[in-house]
Formats: structure tokens, C-alpha cells, sequence
């Protein structure tokens, strides 16, 4: 079996590793990035719906990071070196052009993921990294608490450093297999169970397939769980065939998933959340008035999207033939109710293959902010996904790859 020789070793081609090995390699390293799948950076070709969220414009850092909750001091350090600015100027500098759409979201200009891949793939050949792909690791063994080498089928991998960035479970079809974790444990790291975050919602209700498709702006969906509100989030969501998604939905399924294991969590809607119960009345009103002699089925589309009319009038029971002039009180207190408090009763979350990230990993404690390093083993850097770290959607969970790749990449090519 051959051996070469390396100043810093990469598990993981995504993100984190990507940006790490460049750093790594502008700071003079002999890097050499290793990646299970045929061509690096697969992952990064489905974020952001196949655009690539690329980060989030908050400009506050310390703001930035309260949005990963009480693990989110760690990531000052990393986002102080690297933040949001340096991000924009990184690729900026590279000519790939950003822009910045509702709720401060940064994408290529072009829409396109596969741009920012490329883009990865032309620094990678152009800077002192070796790239492998294909690879199959068979053992990293350790020796006085470093790590010695990485054995592959033909190959063993020597070097002064080593990084892990495997990231996490969600989207197992790209190679996130949670091979990292395994490494990390066997190496004495404590894992932070990993569960799906990001991840659409299932509810029990059948009917919501004749929904399938029907994307929601500017509603409010609520939380309850014995009678009382536990999450209440507004903005835009997405009936799916088995339920929900959209962001309102995605930021609140890590919250929504504790509840189930206490028990039954239901969801509720408000389509109108700009109008309150009498408001709304007079607004139904009005518009039974104004087309009286119309069918309710053709006067509610002046205020409900038009594939959510059958379902409505079939949960209040009311004749989709039935004339505005013949709706009684109590059919319009049932559809007010209904247009502010439409119930759907969760079943359970999507899981890893429709997860955006993962939530849990390696234990913050056992990693150095300042530098990414561990805290056990002695020559061995994290970065991305692997830790425990989980924001809401908008490009702050990419950001975390792009600021500890850099972090850890930095560090380990200068402390060889």
C-alpha cells in the first residue's frame, strides 16, 4: 500500500470543506481533500430550491448568531474572521455576482447552485489542493492522541493535520451518511444526537392532498399543544401532498418535533392575519352582499385562493351552490372561524431525506471556538454541518459552513 505525505488532510468536499482547503492552501498548506462521490460539492446543488441560498444580509454578527439559539456564542469567533461581508467579497472577488431578495437572503445573480459549484471546483484546480474522489475510508487509526493516518482501499493519507467536515444526515442521497459521527465517537467525541431540522410537516388529514402545491404568503401559523401555544410564526408556507413546508413550517418543525414526543401537536392557520374576527365578518359580509345572487364557490375567490375553496366549504358544510343572499350567521361565523383557525393535526416530521439540515452532532464543548480545533484529539479540526449548530432557513446555515471552513482551514495549515 502507497503512502502520501500532506501537510493538511479534508474529509468531506462540501461547503465547509471546500472553503477550508482553499483557505488552508493560501496559507501555503500541501492539502489534500478527500470525497466520497464522484465530484465535490453535491450538497450545495439543492440549497436554496436549486439557487443556492448563499448567506443572510443581517448585519448585526451577535444578531446573526442568536438565530442558532444558545449554541450560537460559538460561532462568534468564526464569523468575526469570516462573516458576511467576507463571504460577499469572496465570491464577489471571484466574479460570481450575489444579490439580495426578501428577508435578506443572498443568491447568485444567476439563480443558479451549479454556479457556485463551478465556481469551487475552478479554485479548487487552481490552487495547491489535491483533490480525490471516489474514496472509501477504511480506518483512521490514532496513536498518542493524534490521529496517525487515513487508510484507503490502495492508499494511506499522512499528514500533520486533519479536518473533518462530513456534514450531517439530511439529503443521505447526496453521501451524507453520518460517517463523521462515527469517526468522532470512536475517537472519543460526544455526539449530540442527530435528528432532522428543516424538514416539512405531515398532518393526519387526507384531504390535504387536494391541496398539494397551494403556496401561502403573508399567513400566520400557530402552534398548540394541550390547549396552549407553544410556537406561532408569519410569512409564507406550501401545502404538500402529506402536509406542510415552506419556511414558517421548516423553522418551526425542530420546535414542532420536541412537542410530538410529549404528544399530540396540532397546527393552526390564519389566512388572514391582518384582519381580526369582526373585521373579517364585515369583509365576508360585504362581499355576500355585493354578489348576492352569485354561488359562494365563485365569491370566495376574492378572498381565498381558488384550490382552497372546495376544502373550506366542504369543513364548514356549506352548499358551494349556495347564493351570498342565502348564507345564514352561523355559515359565516364557521367560515370566519375557519379563515382564522384552520386546523391541521401533525403527524409526524419528513425525516433525514427531505431534512435541509441536520440538528445535533459533535458537542460544542469538545471543540475550541477560536480555532476549530478538538479539544481531544490533538491534530484534528471540525467544520460545517458535523457540528451541533442548526439555524432557520435564509442562508444562515450555509453561512456556518463557509466561516468554520475558513476558521478551521486557517488554523490548521498554520499550526503544523
Amino acid at each position: 500500500m502507497q503512502t502520501e505525505k500532506y501537510d493538511l488532510a479534508i474529509i468531506g468536499a462540501g461547503p465547509a470543506g471546500l472553503m477550508a482547503a482553499l483557505r488552508a492552501a493560501e496559507c501555503g498548506a500541501d492539502v489534500v481533500l478527500l470525497e466520497k462521490n464522484r465530484v465535490p460539492g453535491i450538497k450545495l446543488l439543492m440549497t436554496g430550491k436549486e439557487r443556492c441560498n448563499i448567506t443572510n444580509a443581517e448585519p448585526d454578527i451577535r444578531r446573526f448568531a442568536d438565530n442558532f439559539g444558545k449554541n450560537g456564542k460559538f460561532l462568534l469567533t468564526a464569523l468575526y474572521r469570516f462573516g458576511i461581508k467576507e463571504t460577499i467579497d469572496f465570491f464577489d472577488k471571484n466574479k460570481l455576482k450575489t444579490k439580495t431578495e426578501r428577508g435578506g437572503r443572498i443568491f447568485p445573480e444567476g439563480d443558479k447552485a451549479r454556479d457556485v459549484q463551478e465556481l469551487f471546483l475552478r479554485l479548487i484546480k487552481k490552487s495547491n489542493v489535491t483533490l480525490l474522489t471516489n474514496c472509501r475510508i477504511r480506518d483512521i487509526p490514532l496513536k498518542q492522541n493524534r490521529i496517525e493516518k487515513i487508510v484507503l482501499d490502495d492508499t494511506e493519507i499522512k499528514a500533520g493535520n486533519y479536518l473533518i467536515s462530513t456534514g450531517g444526515l439530511s439529503y443521505p442521497q447526496t453521501g451524507s451518511t453520518g460517517d463523521g459521527y462515527i469517526w468522532a465517537k470512536q475517537m472519543g467525541h460526544t455526539i449530540i444526537k442527530p435528528e432532522p431540522a428543516l424538514t416539512p410537516v405531515l398532518v393526519k388529514e387526507r384531504w390535504v392532498k387536494d391541496l398539494e402545491g397551494l403556496s401561502l404568503k403573508n399567513v400566520r401559523i400557530s402552534v398548540y399543544q394541550d390547549n396552549k401555544k407553544k410556537d406561532d410564526r408569519f410569512g409564507e408556507a406550501l401545502f404538500t401532498g402529506s402536509g406542510l413546508s415552506g419556511p414558517i413550517i421548516l423553522n418551526m418543525s425542530k420546535s414542532i418535533g420536541k412537542l410530538l414526543v410529549k404528544g399530540q401537536t396540532d397546527l393552526f392557520i390564519d389566512f388572514k392575519p391582518a384582519l381580526d374576527f369582526n373585521v373579517l365578518d364585515k369583509r365576508i359580509l360585504r362581499d355576500l352582499e355585493k354578489h348576492n345572487s352569485k354561488s359562494i364557490k365563485n365569491i370566495l375567490p376574492e378572498l381565498l385562493p381558488k384550490k382552497l375553496i372546495p376544502v373550506i366549504l366542504k369543513l364548514t358544510g356549506i352548499d358551494p351552490d349556495k347564493k351570498g343572499r342565502s348564507i345564514t350567521k352561523d355559515e359565516r361565523k364557521k367560515l370566519r372561524l375557519l379563515l382564522k383557525e384552520f386546523p391541521l393535526t401533525v403527524k409526524g416530521l419528513s425525516g433525514f431525506k427531505k431534512a435541509i439540515i441536520t440538528t445535533g452532532g459533535i458537542s460544542l464543548k469538545e471543540i475550541d471556538p477560536k480555532n476549530m480545533r478538538s479539544r481531544i484529539i490533538k491534530n484534528l479540526y471540525f467544520a460545517g454541518e458535523i457540528l451541533d449548530l442548526d439555524g432557520p432557513t435564509g442562508g444562515y446555515n450555509l453561512q456556518v459552513c463557509w466561516s468554520t471552513g475558513y476558521l478551521a482551514g486557517e488554523n490548521a495549515a498554520k499550526d503544523l
